[in-house]
Order: C-alpha cells, then structure tokens, then sequence
C-alpha cells in the first residue's frame, strides 16, 4: 500500500508547535518525547488513515501515544489526508469544525 500524504491545516500545525514548546518550557525529555508521538501518529495516518476513531461524517482522530492530544483528520481519497486540529483532549470538541474548513 502507498503511503498517503499529510498536509497540515496552518492552525493545526500552530496547535502542534504550541503543544510542543508547552512541553520543552517544561523538560526538554519531554518535548522529545511528545516529538516522537506527534511523529509515531504522523506515520500511522499515512500508512493506515481508516483506522482512525470516525468522528462526525467524514472526520477521524487518533490520539498520540501517552499525551493528551488528539489528531483530528479528512481523508480525501486518493491523497491527502488533511489535518485540521491537533487539540488537547479537555478543548470543546468540535471547536476546529467551522474557522477551519477550507
């Protein structure tokens, strides 16, 4: 199976570089290791999208490994797959849904 392509909402890329300096303000340990899990989700979506936890009708997330932060994603067949948020788990879900679309 070809790899998918992700392209990031600039928000959401936004969001993922606050996360990441919220955490590296804190333990440089931990900036890295929110660094790989940002990385380990980045390849589970461009190597298996559909396994996402579906959300609303055409949306999918998946968590990253031991943070509270939640990839929310479009796949638009064949290519890409669109990241429009990456949002603490306690934000209002859904709040990325209508400044963001495209």
């Amino acid at each position: 199976m070809a790899l998918r392509t992700v392209a990031l909402h600039p928000l959401a890329a936004r969001e993922a570089r606050a996360a990441w300096r919220w955490y590296a303000r804190r333990s440089l340990a931990a900036a890295q290791r929110f660094r790989l899990a940002w990385d380990h989700v980045v390849q589970e979506i461009e190597t298996a999208a559909e396994q996402g936890v579906p959300y609303g009708q055409s949306y999918r997330w998946m968590q990253l490994h031991r943070f509270p932060y939640l990839v929310y994603y479009e796949i638009d067949d064949p290519q890409p797959v669109f990241v429009y948020a990456v949002a603490h788990a306690s934000h209002r879900p859904g709040y990325w849904l209508r400044p963001r679309r495209p």
